[in-house]
């Protein structure tokens, strides 16, 4: 602690201006723009990235005890939580979330991004003040690059990547600690924070520091061959340890359908040969979407260092050779398809490509330490035949680039590269001619990078606006109250557990945030087996199953999954729902005919024929099985065109294609259908080509009521609404987003309501009311003959069974949800969920820290015998002779 205290009163100046010029630039990049809390806009607030506002508005539910670490019914119909914090959630900044409320969620992440930067840029810090013998504030300038590279600042929005960025340095410094010292516990640390804040990163980040102990090796066999066991040991200990958060998620993700990607092509799409120097420039942003090439930009003082290293005749050709081969790896990764997917876990990243590409940036900036140390004033010359060579091969590459190729590459940012690396010749040159002293040179530097990096900054996140849009922050913060307001009162209402769903959503995780149980749901960590049931059934879920969205599905599905409620603008004409409350804009609409959450069946429910491209049999054949009815429930009517406006309507028999006639006009279309008595009515739209709609969008308008929906995430099933009587409808329908868009040929589909309400009540009469616990369900069951109970809980091997206090083998209905055999006779129920691995996870923790305790405190004692031999020998080889 004497040592710590030390240390942090010599180097507070440095340890501070690490940790606040990165903050702070960050911080004024974003007042400058307009993001910041209050502001119009925020920092995480748009459609794509509002779940980790919600993500992080439910781990504070569970910080204040509100949900299980392990269990969270408001997300898809349930999850496994553990998994999810693996992935988003970890790190040791995330209880912060505390002291903001969730509505204010948005300006957490802007406070907890500004955090994290800060914090990477004092990690740095920290190796270099232990590694590189350079000036003090030239630590800080390293430091500074570090923390605002473009890797950092252009996936700032992923907020759970940025924990990797701080432990990356501290685990490079760990190895280096190991080697030299013998040291092993900064490493032992390092390590374990790494993986249990993101075991994403920390496999790339694992791969990397093998590779840079590997050259550790080649560069001094005889120092560091006597590390390869410690380092063994710490890092499988560090690894077991991680376990306790690794070991779920990964089982998690391999029992819920999770796989590999297949291997198509060689080189990567979008990379060219002047990619490393045209994201060496400044405010350089192509996208993080797909077509997009790395991003390693971490300064232009920090490249020409690291060319300094291996220009340096100071420097081993051993060294450059080991250090050149590791960039290698990098480099050829880039390019090559097989190579790029290993550091993504064979697996194909979804947008943000190349998500190991800070392993580059940091290769630079750490090989620019060690070239500093190389800059002294009679390298004069030096240093100069670097920097134009460097202005040279930049210049040529913007000049050959080619048209068609590299166009966000702008003039502007060409010139601004030149102008920084003259800045940089001169202010070297000066200091080399001792025109200037060292310390003012090492100053203006530090203002030089610390301009830089402003810049680079203010190109990321404008970037970041015009790609993704940072939406309004009162999209997120306004519509919290009334909502909230409603969902309280639901379940007040209630005793039992239910479902509900917002058909105006603010995004597409509210009911993590909110703290209700729905179906729609966004996230990487996802139950895809449950999702792809669901698709079937009409929740839109294609794919990975990275969606799955409520809107546009049938009153059978909101009664299949118990949605008691709907929460609409809008006024709601669905058969069953009566509103029951309203809050502002909002109403809360209650549906009479929510099913429970279980319910008994004949055995032979399991073997129900489910159609993978019929969802409409799909959900007449489930009905009819847990009714034990064979009732037909919808029905198609013709529809007519009536009226068109701005559209050109093509049809080929299949399909309808409707083409804009001015540009980004919206194509509207009236059609009028006849709506028999007792009916529930849905205009189906099944788009032709998924491909092709981009971010295409529906409007519906009937009966004066009028709503929006995105056509690629949500379901085909338009509402019409109910109609008592037989009835004339007239609705008209305006696509937005592309020139032209296709459909299978349109129609309106018909609910029965009759036939809706018989098998509703049918399967009432053996629905099986459970009460839910934080992790658990448990029920009274009753029976004159063996049933098969099936329940709308998604499965999960975590979950186990008792009947009776003795445990029963769990099933899975149609590959997603729980099923359990229930005996003739009265039987208590009880399901309970546990991660997987969680146990053996907790073992590994507490026993693998121990292990390392132990391996330490020996291993420390061998090296202090040894270096007493050592001093031994050597004063007896100093004695003199007798």
């Amino acid at each position: 602690m004497t040592k710590i205290k030390t240390f942090a009163k010599q180097h507070w100046p440095y340890m501070l201006a690490s940790f606040f010029l990165p903050f702070l630039i960050m911080a004024v990049i974003y007042l400058t723009i307009g993001i910041y809390p209050g502001s119009s806009r925020s920092v995480l607030a748009s459609d794509a990235f509002s779940q980790f506002s919600n993500f992080h508005a439910s781990f504070r539910n569970m910080l204040l005890g509100k949900q299980s670490i392990f269990y969270t019914w408001n997300a898809s119909l349930g999850l496994n939580y553990l998994a999810l914090i693996s992935y988003y959630l970890g790190g040791i900044f995330t209880p912060l979330v505390l002291l903001f409320p969730n509505q204010l969620m948005p300006d957490a992440l802007y406070f907890l991004t500004l955090i994290k930067i800060g914090s990477a840029g004092l990690a740095f810090w920290f190796y270099a003040s232990q590694t590189f013998k350079i000036q003090r504030w030239q630590h800080v300038t390293l430091a500074v690059c570090y923390a605002l590279m473009s890797f950092i600042t252009a996936h700032s929005e992923l907020i759970m990547w940025l924990d990797a960025m701080i432990y990356l340095p501290l685990v490079i410094l760990g190895i280096d600690r190991l080697v030299k010292k013998k040291k092993p516990v900064v490493l032992f640390i390092s390590y374990l924070l790494l993986f249990l804040s993101s075991f994403y990163m920390g496999f790339m980040i694992g791969l990397f520091s093998v590779m840079y102990f590997l050259v550790q090796l080649g560069r001094n066999w005889k120092q560091a061959r006597g590390a390869i066991i410690p380092y063994g040991i710490t890092s499988l200990l560090a690894g077991g340890a991680s376990m306790v958060i690794i070991l779920p998620a990964l089982l998690d993700l391999r029992s819920n359908g999770e796989e590999l990607t297949t291997i198509s092509s060689f080189k990567t799409e979008a990379t060219d040969v002047f990619d490393l120097v045209m994201k060496n420039m400044i405010g350089v942003y192509d996208t993080t979407k797909y077509g997009s090439i790395p991003f390693i930009y971490i300064g232009l003082l920090p490249l020409l260092l690291c060319i300094l290293y291996f220009v340096s005749k100071k420097i081993r050709l051993k060294d450059k050779f080991l250090y050149a081969g590791m960039f290698a790896v990098l480099i050829a990764s880039f390019y090559i398809v097989p190579m790029n997917l290993f550091w993504h876990g064979m697996h194909a990243p979804n947008m943000f490509l190349f998500r190991y590409a800070y392993l580059f940036s940091f290769l630079v900036i750490m090989l620019a330490g060690y070239g500093w140390e190389q800059l002294q004033q009679k390298d004069r010359g030096l240093f100069l035949i670097i920097g134009l060579s460097t202005i040279v091969v930049f210049a040529l590459s913007y000049a050959l680039k080619g048209p068609g190729t590299y166009e966000y590459v702008s003039a502007t940012s060409f010139a601004l590269t030149i102008v920084f690396f003259v800045l940089y010749l001169l202010c070297i040159g000066f200091g080399q001619l001792g025109l200037l002293t060292q310390k003012r040179v090492t100053i203006l530097m530090l203002i030089f990078v610390c301009g830089e990096m402003a810049v680079n900054t203010s190109g990321m996140v404008r970037g970041i606006l015009n790609d993704w849009n940072y939406a309004s922050r009162s999209l997120y913060t306004e519509p919290y109250p009334d909502i909230k307001k409603l969902v309280t009162q639901a379940n007040e209402d209630n005793d039992t557990f239910f479902r509900l769903e917002n058909l105006d959503p603010v995004s597409s995780n509210d009911s993590i945030n909110y703290g209700y149980s729905g179906v729609s749901m966004f996230s990487s960590i996802r139950n895809r087996n449950s999702s792809s049931y669901l698709d079937k059934l009409g929740f839109r879920s294609r794919g990975t199953n990275l969606n799955i969205r409520y809107p546009n599905n049938t009153l059978l599905m909101d009664a299949f999954t118990g949605i008691k409620y709907n929460i609409s603008k809008p006024n709601l004409t669905k058969y069953g729902f009566q509103r029951v409350g309203e809050s502002g804009e909002y109403k809360l609409y209650e549906n009479q005919n929510a099913l429970p959450l279980g319910f008994l069946a004949e055995p032979t429910i399991e073997s129900i024929e489910q159609p993978q491209n019929d969802n409409l049999t799909s959900q007449k054949n489930l009905f009819n099985g847990l009714a034990d009815l064979n009732l037909e429930y919808f029905a198609f009517q013709p529809i007519t065109v009536i009226h068109s406006k701005n559209t050109d309507i093509t049809n080929d028999g299949m399909y309808m294609k409707f083409t804009e006639q001015e540009s980004n006009v919206a194509k509207e279309v009236t059609w009028q259908v006849e709506v028999p008595a007792n009916s529930q009515a849905y205009l189906s739209l099944f788009p032709a080509n998924f491909g092709e709609l981009e971010s295409s969008s529906a409007t519906v308008t009937v009966n004066g009521q009028q709503r929006e929906t995105q056509i690629s995430i949500n379901g085909q099933y338009y509402d019409l609404g109910h109609y008592e009587t037989d009835t004339t409808v007239q609705f008209t329908v305006s696509f937005y987003g592309t020139p032209e868009i296709s459909f299978q040929n349109p129609q309106v589909v018909t609910l029965d309501t009759n036939a809706y309400q018989q098998a509703i009540d049918a399967i009432q009469d053996r629905g099986v009311a459970m009460t839910v616990g934080k992790r658990s369900a448990k029920a009274d069951i009753t029976t004159e003959k063996e049933q098969q109970l099936v329940t709308t809980i998604p499965y999960d091997k975590g979950w186990t069974a008792t009947l009776d206090g003795k445990e029963v083998p769990i099933t899975a209905f149609q590959d997603g949800f729980i099923s359990v055999t229930i005996p003739s006779g009265s039987h208590h129920l009880e399901l309970s969920f546990l991660p997987q691995g969680f146990v053996i996870g907790v073992f590994l923790f507490f026993g693998c820290i121990a292990l390392f305790i132990l391996f330490a405190w020996f291993y420390q004692k061998q090296v202090a015998k040894k270096q007493v031999l050592a001093e031994q020998r050597q004063l007896m080889d100093q004695a003199p002779e007798n």
